[in-house]
C-alpha cells in the first residue's frame, strides 16, 4: 500500500492498511520512505503499524517531494534506505522488503555500486528485495547471478508492470532506468486510441513474461498495478490463481504470499 512522494498521503495509507488488516484476510504491507519525516515520526508510524497487527514494511529511500530536484534527506531523518532498514530492525521484527534494480538505479555510479547498496540494505536487516519492473528477462537473470556471486542469498522478487499506457511507461522508464525493447514498442504502436486492445496486449505480455520467469524457477511476482487491479487480477487468473471465497467479503486472490505494492518510480 503506497503513498505519494514526500509522504503526501501517509495518513490515508495508514488508514487503508490498517483497515485491510482489520476487515479482510489479506496480508497488507505498508509503504515507508525516508522522505519528509524525522526518525521520531517514522518510529511513531512503525509503532502504530505494529500495534495494528501489520508485520510487513516496504522500506524505500523515496522520491523528492513533487518528484523534482535532487534528493535531500530530512535533517532529523534517515538518509538512505539501509539506514531506514537498520532503524526498523532495531525496534521491531517486521518483514522488510527493499528495492533492487536489475538495470541499475539511474543515480548509481556503477552497477557494482548499486549492488553494494542492495547488499547494505539486506545486511541491515531486510528480508527480501523487489525489483524495479523490466520487460526482457535477461537483465533479471543476469542481475540475480551477480547478486549470488556477491553473497546475496535473500529472495529477489521480479517486478512486473502490465503496460496499460505505453506513453506513460516510456516516461517512467526514462526516470527509473528501465529499457524499452523494440518489440514492446512495436506491439503498442498505433494503439493510442484503442484502450481495449491495449489491455489485451498488456495482459498477454505480462503473462508471457511471468511464464518465462517461471520456466527458470521463479514462483513469486510483484505486480505494479498503477490502480488497475482488474488487469492484474486477470493476469493472475491466467497464471492459475483463482479468487478464494471468504464469508462476508469480496473474493481475494488465493495466494499465501501476495506481493506488496510499490511505487514503480521509487528510488532505492
Amino acid at each position: 500500500m503506497t503513498y505519494g512522494a514526500g509522504g503526501s498521503t501517509r495518513a490515508l495509507t495508514h488508514e487503508v492498511v490498517t483497515r485491510l488488516r482489520r476487515e479482510t484476510r489479506l496480508t497488507p504491507a505498508a509503504h515507508l520512505t525516508c522522505v519528509g519525516a524525522s526518525r521520531r515520526e517514522i518510529e511513531a508510524v512503525l509503532g502504530d503499524y505494529w500495534n495494528a497487527g501489520i508485520r510487513h514494511v516496504v522500506a524505500l529511500r523515496g522520491d523528492p517531494p513533487g518528484g523534482d530536484g535532487p534528493y535531500m534527506p530530512h535533517p532529523e531523518g534517515y538518509e538512505f534506505a539501509a539506514d531506514l532498514v537498520a532503524g526498523i530492525r532495531r525496534r521491531y521484527d517486521f518483514e522488510i522488503s527493499v528495492a533492487a534494480y536489475p538495470e541499475t538505479h539511474p543515480t548509481a555510479p556503477s552497477p557494482e555500486a548499486d549492488l553494494d547498496n542492495l547488499k547494505r540494505k539486506l545486511d541491515a536487516g531486510a528480508t527480501r528485495a523487489i525489483t524495479q519492473y523490466f520487460f526482457d528477462t535477461r537483465p533479471f537473470f543476469e542481475f540475480r547471478e551477480r547478486a549470488a556471486r556477491a553473497g546475496i542469498g535473500a529472495p529477489i522478487v521480479p517486478g512486473i508492470l502490465p503496460v496499460t499506457n505505453f506513453t506513460q511507461v516510456v516516461k517512467f522508464s526514462r526516470q527509473c532506468g528501465t529499457s524499452i525493447p523494440r518489440w514492446l514498442a512495436e506491439l503498442f504502436d498505433g494503439l493510442e486510441g484503442d484502450p481495449d486492445t491495449r489491455k489485451l496486449v498488456a495482459a498477454m505480455v505480462a503473462t508471457e513474461q511471468c511464464r518465462a520467469l517461471q520456466a527458470e524457477g521463479v514462483n513469486e511476482f510483484h505486480f505494479y498495478t498503477l490502480n488497475r487491479a482488474d488487469l492484474t487480477l486477470g493476469i493472475c487468473r491466467r497464471l492459475g490463481l483463482k479468487p478464494g471465497a471468504v464469508a462476508g467479503l469480496k473474493p481475494g486472490l488465493a495466494s499465501e504470499t501476495p506481493p506488496p505494492p510499490r511505487d514503480p518510480n521509487a528510488p532505492a
